[in-house]
């Protein structure tokens, strides 16, 4: 078969090897059901109970790198995509499935608007020190 994108050729990168187009690895799926909770800083833990995510045949060696990677320590959304060298859309769906086996789940930081203010946390100190 020749290299114009005609034969095997076409799904091998001499210097990369094999090539796998990131829609291939997300069956198509550009969001998942739990995508509006996956911005780039939401922190993505490992379940407690998930001991060996390498012996569900359902899951991708990507969904399995992620739980990996989230097992000893969270990892942002941002951090995986950089870990996994994916698109961040991609490891958004990836983390999604996750999600919906309960493999993992999301946090979210606390978003600035609901910490509190500097004015109140001084007040709180100096009435303290008050007593």
């Amino acid at each position: 078969m020749s290299a114009d994108g005609q034969g095997s050729s076409h799904w091998f990168d001499d210097e990369a090897g094999p090539v796998v187009r990131p829609y291939a690895m997300t069956r198509g799926r550009t969001t998942s059901p739990a995508q509006h909770r996956l911005d780039l800083i939401a922190v993505v833990v490992t379940e407690p109970h998930v001991e060996n995510p390498e012996e569900d045949a359902t899951l991708s060696p990507e969904h399995v790198d992620i739980v990996g990677l989230c097992r000893d320590t969270p990892q942002s959304v941002a951090e995986l995509a950089a870990e996994l060298d994916l698109p961040v859309g991609v490891v958004r769906v990836l983390i999604g499935d996750l999600v919906d086996c309960e493999l993992v789940h999301v946090t979210r930081p606390v978003p600035p608007a609901e910490l509190p203010d500097e004015s109140i946390l001084r007040d709180v100190i100096n009435g303290l020190r008050a007593l």
